[in-house]
């Protein structure tokens, strides 16, 4: 028996104008927000008994420029937009309807991601200005920089929150990923982790539903799993300053023709989703015999012409299980159902 899986388009959604950057679900995977070129965030939802989802607001003049990413807060009531203006907007519903209430400016130039703490207190973003900074949030929606983290020599691309700890990744085009905590002996952020195998910019970084494990994907045409190693690790993992060590365990290569420009980790079918440059969306499960210190991933399906141009983003829906929003150059949100699949020889 081998595993095998595909996924079936549900719904092509139009209405942005140039591309689409970025999809990202609310926590309760029932509306999801889409940005891009026309400097707009759409939210889409679906009405009961519908099977339709459709554009139900359009957020403008938060940006003057591409917005580049989206995020949920954890509690679902505020959206932060990352923008090639240099700002980032905070959105929030409290009118009944989303508008723009808080903007965060200090980057000097393109902010390329944003992310929220699980914890809801604390934001990242990141920049073309090679920085990383950290946002404490407030009762009363004040937002104050808590940290401007330089510790990237390039652009960098992406920032995620581990998924139970105040732990903080990034990427860049420097060819690394950068794990950051606070010290609260000095109140300061410090970079606790570097994560080197990739030989070009690495463009995404998604944690598995534990935060033990890391996938990475890569202008290198590769995808990479990273295991996280604590102190004392039975393995023999030399580790250094109390700090965990981070190590690839497994490379995905051969797969993709073109650079990989964002991966998903599905936290309930532990499924990886990849969007890439050569317009297809690819997914890969670990096999039954892997082994944590060696896993072994398969391709399990393939869609070649998921966007008629780039895939920029996918996303897996919080709650249900196998339901993936991708987006694309070609003006598109897709929305995909994977259904599992075995094949018996």
């Amino acid at each position: 028996m081998a595993a095998s899986g595909r996924l079936d388009l549900v719904d092509s959604l139009t209405g942005h104008r140039g591309r689409v950057w970025n999809v990202s679900w609310n926590p309760t995977g029932t509306v999801f927000a889409s940005c891009g070129e026309d400097k707009t965030v759409r939210l889409w939802t679906k009405s009961s008994g519908q099977r339709t989802w459709m554009n139900k607001t359009v957020l403008t003049d938060g940006h003057q420029r591409t917005i580049r990413e989206v995020a949920w807060s954890p509690c679902g009531n505020y959206l932060a937009s990352a923008s090639f203006d240099a700002t980032t907007a905070i959105w929030d519903r409290k009118s009944g309807e989303f508008e723009c209430n808080a903007t965060l400016e200090g980057h000097e130039n393109e902010v390329k991601s944003v992310c929220w703490a699980k914890s809801g207190n604390l934001l990242a973003t990141c920049s073309r200005d090679k920085s990383v900074w950290v946002w404490e949030t407030s009762e009363d929606d004040e937002y104050e920089c808590a940290a401007v983290i330089n510790a990237h020599s390039q652009d960098v691309k992406k920032v995620i929150w581990h998924p139970h700890d105040d732990i903080l990744a990034s990427s860049s085009y420097d060819n690394t990923i950068k794990l950051f905590r606070e010290d609260i002996s000095d109140n300061d952020w410090i970079n606790c982790g570097t994560l080197a195998s990739h030989e070009s910019t690495v463009w995404g970084i998604a944690f598995d539903k534990t935060g033990t494990r890391l996938a990475s994907c890569s202008d290198d045409k590769t995808v990479k799993i990273w295991q996280q190693y604590l102190p004392g690790n039975p393995e023999g993992v030399v580790t250094q300053s109390n700090e965990p060590t981070w190590k690839c365990v497994c490379t995905l290569s051969g797969y993709h023709s073109r650079v990989v420009y964002d991966i998903a980790w599905c936290h309930q079918t532990d499924l990886i989703a990849t969007a890439c440059g050569d317009d297809a969306i690819r997914v890969f499960k670990e096999t039954p015999s892997s082994h944590k210190n060696q896993p072994e991933f398969e391709l399990i399906c393939t869609v070649h012409r998921a966007h008629t141009q780039d895939v920029n983003s996918v996303a897996w829906n919080p709650k249900e299980a196998g339901l993936l929003a991708s987006a694309g150059d070609d003006s598109r949100v897709n929305l995909w159902q994977f259904k599992e699949e075995t094949i018996i020889f």
